[in-house]
């Protein structure tokens, strides 16, 4: 079956973030909250989640957490409660605001379709790839 480049789901930081490629074990660790701050600089990773129901959360929470949205749920709360991170991810309610806060943020980190990317956001590419090459990874 082909797949379009719409259903693929991009992962866009801050422009200003030195990084263009993320291996797929370190880009999980950052959504894992167990990277907060980007390595090639002082600043604090923000992780952008969007909220309950949208299609790319789906995947994200399939494909790189691994987890029901229950397991995320809780996984956040024990994170939060063991104080091993300052916050959770900020919730995100559709693909607009994704790119508004990731524009604004230094040092934001999220994810969208790909087919609504747009200006003003960086994508990354994970594994070497980009969301519009084969074998990416997220689709």
């Amino acid at each position: 079956a082909q797949t379009t480049p719409s259903t693929a789901v991009a992962i866009v930081v801050h422009p200003s973030t030195r990084i263009d490629n993320l291996d797929f074990d370190e880009l999980r660790r950052i959504f894992r909250g167990e990277r907060q701050f980007w390595p090639d600089q002082k600043t604090r990773i923000t992780l952008l989640v969007r909220a309950p129901v949208a299609q790319e959360r789906k995947l994200v929470l399939e494909k790189i957490y691994r987890m029901s949205e229950e397991a995320f749920r809780q996984y956040w709360i024990a994170k939060m409660f063991r104080a091993e991170v300052a916050t959770g991810p900020k919730l995100v309610y559709s693909s607009e605001m994704a790119r508004e806060l990731v524009t604004a943020i230094p040092g934001a980190i999220g994810f969208m379709p790909a087919s609504s990317v747009g200006s003003g956001v960086k994508v990354l590419k994970i594994d070497g790839r980009l969301p519009t090459d084969p074998g990416y990874i997220l689709r």
